[in-house]
């Protein structure tokens, strides 16, 4: 059996504190999920939630800040693996 690093299921409310609370606990997972101590798994309606959040709330001028290839640039760097 191989080995695999304890795993955590990050909720909607999780996901959003890691990514824009990098004092959170859950910043501290991500960053233990980018080193390999844990494995961290999300629901891709959680990525959605978190889309919608930065497209409704960061804008310029009425305007998103950031392109559809940067936010998928942002979540293929995540350390999630994204199903349900």
């Amino acid at each position: 059996m191989d080995w695999r690093p304890k795993g955590y299921k990050l909720t909607t409310p999780h996901l959003v504190r890691a990514i824009f609370d990098a004092n959170s606990d859950e910043a501290a997972l991500i960053n233990n999920a980018v080193h390999g101590r844990v494995e961290l798994f999300a629901s891709p309606n959680s990525w959605n939630a978190v889309l919608w959040l930065i497209m409704s709330t960061l804008k310029v001028d009425g305007n998103p800040i950031y392109s559809g290839m940067e936010l998928k640039t942002l979540k293929e760097s995540l350390p999630i693996v994204w199903r349900d």
